[in-house]
């Protein structure tokens, strides 16, 4: 599936796939956001960061070059779907599209709040959803997006229920919106990021992280499960 492309070759450090490329990184605050738009401005990318800490994203701006940036909130999904246009207006045009967006969350379901339930939903998934939905009439034949899920979708475990839920829900969306905009020649990609040794787990909305393996490494997980399939040519798989 269009949506489901989840390994690739490792960049060069040539800024192959992406020298003059014009990138909105929706999440950038965040580690992978972080780490994806340090790499994509290395190889010579023009980014626009979007993302919900003030201060980390005017620090992030500056190592990018000054580079656009806007604060967001997950829960204004209007202002979600703004950010293409915002990012395609500074940039003059956009060509690719990351969203790393997403909280953690534990618990059984019958101890998970309807509240944070909501929460859980809207920040892994309809935020997503509606960052995508502003970006795909702005992208062009040979654009991309690619959109961190996570392996959580292809085996959610006991006490993530809500969790799991929302970001199999992203992922069934990104499915069919990538078979959608095939025709087009706009790639959507699902990053299936694995368990990141980075304390995601322990900033959760809801509950108690279980014990957990060691994460993956940060930066090797996003260079080769995020930018270097963000780089492929328009239709690979």
């Amino acid at each position: 599936m269009t949506g489901g492309r989840r390994e690739g070759a490792r960049l060069r450090d040539d800024g192959a796939g992406f020298s003059g490329a014009r990138v909105l990184i929706v999440g950038a605050t965040g580690e992978i956001g972080g780490l994806a738009a340090r790499s994509l401005h290395r190889r010579g990318a023009s980014v626009a960061l979007a993302g919900r800490d003030a201060g980390r994203l005017t620090e992030r701006s500056r190592q990018a070059g000054a580079c656009p940036r806007r604060v967001f909130d997950a829960y204004d999904l209007d202002g979600c779907e703004g950010l293409a246009a915002w990012a395609a207006g500074s940039l003059g045009g956009l060509d690719r599209v990351v969203v790393a967006v997403g909280v953690a969350g534990f618990g059984r379901a019958e101890d998970v709040g309807e509240a944070a339930a909501e929460h859980l939903m809207t920040v892994n998934a309809l935020a997503p959803m509606a960052a995508v939905r502003g970006a795909l009439p702005l992208l062009a034949a040979g654009g991309a997006v690619a959109v961190v899920t996570g392996a959580v979708v292809d085996a959610p475990p006991r006490g993530m229920a809500d969790y799991a839920a929302a970001k199999a829900a992203l992922a069934t969306w990104l499915e069919v919106v990538g078979r959608e905009q095939r025709a087009r020649g706009v790639r959507v990609l699902d990053v299936r990021m694995p368990h990141l040794d980075g304390g995601f787990a322990a900033r959760a909305v809801t509950g108690s992280a279980p014990a957990l393996p060691p994460g993956a490494d940060p930066v090797a997980s996003v260079e080769r499960l995020l930018v270097a399939p963000l780089a492929g040519a328009p239709g690979s798989r």
